[in-house]
């Protein structure tokens, strides 16, 4: 498919830049993505083929694919899955495992969740999981997914969320930069649910839940700069009250920290 980078906010180049970087980071490290116990193995996994109630009918897509694991969990359940990434080593590894797990039903497809290589109301189902962080001008993308999703077509979000509180939201984001330059924002769920309304897709809320994560594992995976993590390390030191209680952060016996990343589940019908 042809990569589209036009974006409703923002100069083009910029997102042309912000892309390439994404491209570079995470086709280096594809491979531990696809073995990441974090996307792999997440209990969202099943609480997403839960909320599709797939009939086996649908043709259900399955946006920023990265590593699979969405498409491989509700590819059993679907008529066909059309996996969506543009980064191209993520794609190779993703259909690489598709075969091993002999899931025939899934086309991995390259293109932009900002211009998606989809007709207008062709899709019963849209997943987007873990991935929306990434995006550049998110409003563009949200537009996509109502443009592509047919009416009463259903929406299945999962990601990473910002915090409420304006400060502590800052801080978050601070931290999710520092580990990944390709990270652009985690929104929080009043402010996805304004966007989705924005775009015709009538959102719910339906459950938060902590990823847990170990700063080394975490910065390791995204192969992140020595002085980033000296940097997350001093953030997560000199934590607010208010930061430390919305990421659980701790300090074990070994000094590491951990903490819990809140992600949240949001399910949205198009109107």
């Amino acid at each position: 498919m042809t990569q589209h980078s036009t974006y409703g906010d923002g100069s083009q180049l910029e997102g042309q830049e912000k892309n390439q970087l994404i491209r570079q980071r995470f086709g280096a490290v594809a491979g531990a993505y696809v073995g990441s116990a974090v996307h792999a193995q997440g209990p969202d996994l099943p609480w997403l083929v839960e909320a599709a109630a797939l009939d086996g009918s649908e043709t259900v897509v399955d946006l920023a694919t990265g590593a699979g694991h969405a498409a491989y969990a509700l590819a059993p359940f679907a008529r066909e899955v059309i996996a969506i990434d543009f980064t191209v080593p993520m794609l190779e590894a993703s259909e690489k495992q598709a075969q091993e797990l002999n899931l025939t039903n899934i086309h991995f497809v390259e293109g932009d969740a900002h211009a998606l290589p989809l007709m207008n109301q062709s899709v019963e189902v849209l997943v987007c999981r873990l991935a929306a962080h990434h995006f550049i001008d998110v409003a563009l993308a949200v537009r996509e997914w109502a443009r592509v999703l047919k009416p009463g077509g259903k929406l299945l979000l999962i990601d990473s969320i910002g915090a409420e509180d304006p400060a502590v939201d800052e801080y978050v984001n601070e931290i999710e930069v520092l580990r990944d330059p390709s990270h652009v924002r985690n929104h929080s769920v009043s402010a996805w649910l304004d966007l989705l309304k924005q775009a015709g897709i009538e959102g719910r809320h339906q459950r938060t839940w902590g990823i847990h994560m170990d700063v080394p594992t975490w910065t390791q995976r995204q192969r992140t700069p020595a002085p980033n993590v000296e940097r997350i390390l001093h953030l997560f030191a000199t934590a607010t009250p208010e930061a430390r209680s919305f990421l659980n952060i701790e300090q074990d016996n070994d000094g590491v920290y951990t903490f819990d990343l809140p992600a949240a589940l949001i399910t949205g019908i198009r109107v």
